[in-house]
Formats: C-alpha cells, structure tokens, sequence
C-alpha cells in the first residue's frame, strides 16, 4: 500500500514539536497540531484501514462497478470525517494527499484507473469527483 495521507500528516506534527523544542521555530508559527488534531488523524486512519481492506477484497480482476463502489464508500466517509470537523479537515493539500492515496492503492492492488476512467467517460483523475464534498 501507498503511504496514507495521515502517516505525512503526523511527520509534519513531528517536525514542527521538535522544532519548536529546538528554539528554531517560533510556537505560535507551529499550525499543524491543530491544523491535524488527533481525532481527524485517528477517524481518518479508521476509514483508510476499511478502505485498504475493501481494496484487498476486490481480488484480480475487478468489474467497474466493485471499483467504484470501493471509492464511493471511501469518499462518503471521508465526507462525514470532513464535516464532523466543521468542514474544514481537509484543505486543498489534504485532498490531493487522499485523491492521490485511493488513486494509488487502486493502482497497486493492479486496477487500471485509466481504462476504467474511460469506460466511464471520466478523465483521469475524476475517479473520487462523483461523491467528493472536501
């Protein structure tokens, strides 16, 4: 699998506590404890391992519709994670992190994301567009 989205995430909390723990980042500069608090990280670790599980159980070659229905379920939970944080958990740079994870856990598990985008008439990277609310 990828590296999830929150693994990155908790790098940059990292960074920032040792930082600012060193002198060399003023504390109020420090955002991303707040910006990713443990409860977003840990409600978005849930729905990646359930994601990460549904994506094993499609097996080797998948129909379309399992695909999607694998994305669909992702996205709708990420949608409730999203609003559960007042709409504001994830911002442009999260979703790129999370389209870019389904994008290539799918790939990974040996879905071919550009013959099933075509044969749904979406382009490349419109796979999670549908249900997307972040």
């Amino acid at each position: 699998m990828p590296k999830r989205p929150t693994e990155v995430w908790r790098a940059y909390i990292a960074e920032e506590t040792a930082a600012v723990a060193a002198g060399t980042l003023d504390p109020e500069c420090a955002y991303s404890a707040t910006l990713f608090p443990v409860s977003l990280l840990t409600v978005t670790d849930d729905v990646l391992t359930a994601f990460e599980a549904d994506v094993a159980a499609l097996g080797g070659s998948p129909a379309d519709g399992d695909v999607l229905g694998v994305v669909e379920r992702v996205v709708l939970e990420l949608n409730r994670v999203n609003e559960a944080h007042d709409g504001a958990g994830y911002e442009t740079d999260e979703r790129e992190l999370l389209c870019a994870y389904i994008d290539d856990s799918l790939v990974a598990a040996g879905v071919d994301i550009e013959a099933l985008t075509e044969r749904q008439g979406l382009g490349r990277h419109e796979i999670t567009d549908r249900w997307r609310e972040w």
